[in-house]
């Protein structure tokens, strides 16, 4: 993965150690640079905004913490998914993107497709099994990764 994620973790950022997530925003990249000679800004656009939503919907719907949001936020990743293909098959066949532009695009769609359903299918089965919580932990608990001071008079006083 070419970006560097940032080094702040907490609970809400776990979303950035799925694969699907990293080689989503991968793809992204691909899409970005493959199109970068498209003239056509629309064009463009629309091919490179449907390859970001992959990864934002997965972020979003993992950010939500609720199994049934994050579900239907992995499927709109899904149908981005189905968006970015197709509008890149669109500008393969105009000859806007080479066929090796393509095969990239392809290739590395068709692992972020996998792992995706992959996901999707992992958080099912959980839902199924009732082995979902989406509770965020306690503030004050010391393996809470939120960490609040502990109320008192100021430092600053």
């Amino acid at each position: 993965m070419s970006i560097q994620a940032t080094t702040r973790q907490n609970l809400n950022r776990r979303y950035m150690k799925l694969e699907a997530w990293q080689r989503g925003m991968d793809l992204f990249e691909l899409v970005f640079k493959a199109t970068a000679s498209v003239q056509d800004f629309k064009l463009r656009s629309q091919v490179t905004d449907a390859a970001q939503s992959i990864s934002a919907n997965i972020a979003e719907g993992y950010s939500r913490r609720t199994l049934p949001e994050y579900v239907q936020f992995l499927f709109f990743a899904k149908g981005s998914l189905g968006e970015a293909l197709t509008r890149s098959i669109g500008l393969h066949n105009v000859g806007l993107l080479s066929v090796a532009q393509f095969e990239s695009i392809d290739s590395l769609h068709y692992e972020v497709e996998n792992k995706l359903l992959g996901l999707i299918r992992s958080l099912e089965a959980k839902r199924a099994d009732g082995d979902w919580d989406g509770a965020l932990p306690p503030a004050h608990h010391p393996s809470s990764p939120i960490h609040h001071p502990p109320p008192g008079p100021s430092r600053h006083a």
